[in-house]
């Protein structure tokens, strides 16, 4: 969903929107959220910033070096460690920084909760079962889950893809986390921010919510089950 939010209904596969202001939604039997972008504010620019600093350089020149590699892919599905991962990105960002100095920046990307969302599942689990999936690292993991620990009491299991080995937007990923849930794929509606893990989720039959804005798991929860 772009831009104005109007009526929107869902189907086995996507979301459609119209021009007024309440949205019809079928019923579902759980709600999956992503992490990242949905529940918990995200900005890589930060780690970019505290690695440019430690390291006493550009912080442009590390944003253009960085990208989601195959270490990076490994170090989501517990392949690697953190250390590991982080002798990888002194080798591709060009910098010489400890990995205490990596992990400090890794961990600055998470800003905070998003506005509202700890409220807004406090008022949907006693009525329907919550669960998260995020593609995620042990180092993060630690971080968030004790950071944010109000927000994620609401889940009833938080799937993170480095515990599972299986990573979004995978066919894979998704069927270990739709058996897990015991629900029927097209029972579940999935909220995520990336388009690509949307369209995955939307493959393997789940009810997908493209998140582009604060305003839209607001949007689809209030007239669903609140």
């Amino acid at each position: 969903m772009n831009g104005k939010f109007g009526s929107c209904y869902l189907s086995t596969d996507r979301i459609g929107c119209g021009e007024t202001n309440h949205m019809k939604l079928g019923g579902a039997d759980a709600l999956l959220f992503d992490l990242g972008g949905v529940v918990i504010d995200i900005d890589f620019n930060r780690a970019f910033a505290r690695w440019a600093e430690h390291a006493s350089c550009d912080e442009a020149l590390l944003r253009g070096r960085f990208s989601h590699d195959k270490a990076y892919k490994r170090h989501e599905i517990g392949e690697i460690t953190a250390d590991v991962y982080f002798g990888s990105l002194r080798a591709s960002l060009g910098i010489d920084i400890s990995n205490g100095q990596f992990l400090d920046g890794w961990n600055a990307i998470h800003v905070g909760e998003m506005p509202g969302i700890s409220n807004l599942l406090a008022r949907a689990a006693p009525r329907i079962p919550l669960y998260a999936f995020s593609n995620s690292n042990h180092a993060h993991e630690l971080y968030w889950s004790k950071r944010f620990a109000r927000a994620l009491s609401h889940f009833k299991e938080v799937f993170v893809s480095s515990n599972i080995g299986l990573r979004k937007p995978d066919a894979e990923a998704f069927q270990f986390v739709v058996k897990a849930i015991g629900m029927p794929a097209e029972r579940i509606v999935f909220f995520d921010d990336v388009l690509e893990n949307v369209e995955g989720a939307r493959s393997c039959r789940l009810r997908a919510v493209h998140v582009t804005s604060n305003s839209v798991v607001t949007n689809v929860l209030v007239p669903m089950v609140l």
